[in-house]
């Protein structure tokens, strides 16, 4: 099995959280399953394995000194495509609005987009994470977990929930904002 994932890796090293961070890509099917399905607890059980395994390989990349070029990009994918798919099973469910879900998942392919089109413009973009943009990464995990665990075990807890959507839509639109202003400095200066 090892020698396949190196083939299939190529010049990429394979560390641990490497592995960690594969397995939450095979999670994400999982947790879509059951929310469609109404296994709530199940969704939320496994989300709540994906953050802690988001961290665990995030301390043993720091502490061991085994980050990677691969993990760079995988960890924050794996991250996304779980929070962009829970965010449209809601939206699907009507557990939330549809304007939020619309506001989540634009600002990460407009994310997507702009490296995308710098990438074919032959210009090299470095996106790093901002304040705001961890908050609102911070904010909209918590969000889709306190969602998951109303779902599941806790009830409706409505006035929790709409304050929530508005914290969430906040930041999510103050860092797709920063993103934007910080791209287009970055296309510029190279210019």
């Amino acid at each position: 099995m090892i020698p396949l994932i190196l083939m299939l890796f190529g010049n990429f090293a394979v560390t641990i959280p490497n592995f960690i961070t594969i397995g939450r890509f095979f999670m994400v099917p999982f947790v879509i399953w059951s929310m469609l399905n109404g296994f709530f607890l199940f969704a939320f059980a496994c989300f709540l394995i994906a953050g802690i395994s988001d961290a665990v390989d995030g301390f043993i990349a720091r502490q061991f000194n085994q980050r990677s070029e691969l993990g760079s990009w995988l960890d924050p994918a794996a991250d996304k495509l779980l929070l962009v798919s829970v965010y449209l099973i809601f939206g699907w469910l009507n557990e939330l609005p549809s304007w939020l879900v619309v506001l989540v998942v634009g600002r990460d392919a407009m994310i997507v987009g702009a490296i995308i089109l710098s990438s074919v413009m032959g210009k090299v973009t470095e996106m790093k994470p901002l304040l705001v943009s961890k908050a609102n990464t911070f904010m909209q995990i918590a969000f889709a977990a306190l969602v998951l665990a109303e779902l599941a075990l806790l009830g409706e807890l409505p006035l929790t929930r709409e304050i929530l959507i508005y914290v969430t839509a906040l930041l999510t639109l103050a860092s797709g904002i920063a993103y934007v202003l910080g791209w287009v400095r970055m296309m510029s200066a190279e210019s």
